[in-house]
């Protein structure tokens, strides 16, 4: 199957046809967990892939919605409400904006993201898991 460059994925001509995207292989050539990689664009919206595991950060995008779809493992996401998500394979959640969140993963857990282009990765909050967009287009 042929794959595309992220950078060619996220900003190509209107109405060019673009190869397919071989999902599984872009998952087992990410390193880092916590570091979403843009897989590709639709309108104003970024289609991230991320590995996760262990605690990330809690944080808000105050004029976005996020959503999570997992591919494999299990994602949980506190709320901060005190209430959780617990996402398996095949199921998406939408954290609504300005919601603080926190997502979990007990073991190693592959998502995907649909976002805005201006979502900040961890919103207004700064670690050093925090990643640029040029990172994140890398």
């Amino acid at each position: 199957m042929a794959t595309q460059d992220p950078a060619q994925s996220a900003q190509h001509a209107p109405g060019m046809m673009l190869p397919g995207i071989d999902v599984t292989r872009k998952f087992e050539e990410l390193r880092d967990y916590w570091s979403p990689k843009v897989i590709g664009r639709v309108n104003d919206q970024y289609v991230k892939i991320a590995k996760l595991l262990g605690e990330f950060v809690w944080h808000a995008h105050e004029n976005e919605d996020e959503l999570f779809f997992v591919v494999r493992g299990r994602l949980r996401i506190q709320l901060e409400d005190g209430s959780e998500i617990a996402l398996e394979p095949g199921q998406l959640h939408i954290v609504p904006r300005g919601v603080r969140h926190n997502p979990l993963a007990d073991e190693e857990c592959w998502v995907m993201l649909v976002e805005p282009v201006a979502t900040k990765h961890t919103g207004e909050v700064v670690t050093e898991r925090t990643r640029s967009i040029d990172e994140q287009l890398a």
